[in-house]
């Protein structure tokens, strides 16, 4: 499956991924529709601390099925190829370098 982002990428899902963080995060089943959100309309995106590569989304939602929470999507960009590693739900937008914040 190929998702847009904000900055109009190409961002690629593997069933593969997908099962996993369904499987790992059973909140996450059937969450697509605010995986897309995410991606197009985020809150702030920030560069992990640990990989170059790797940008994490987040967006607010108020309601979700474990509460109040952020979305965070996390994305590897390397020459050739940008993929979703994982998506979950979160409390907290973890520090990092800002890549890009919602005015």
């Amino acid at each position: 499956m190929i998702l847009e982002d904000l900055f109009k990428r190409n961002i690629r899902l593997t069933d593969e991924r997908k099962n996993h963080f369904e499987t790992n995060h059973p909140e996450m089943e059937n969450q697509m529709e605010k995986i897309k959100e995410t991606l197009l309309n985020p809150d702030i995106i920030v560069r992990s601390r640990t990989d170059y590569q790797v940008e994490l989304f987040y967006k607010h939602y108020p309601v979700t099925p474990v509460t109040e929470k952020y979305m965070c999507v996390v994305i590897k960009v390397s020459n050739d190829d940008i993929f979703i590693i994982t998506a979950y739900f979160t409390d907290s937008v973890k520090k990092g370098e800002l890549i890009w914040q919602k005015r």
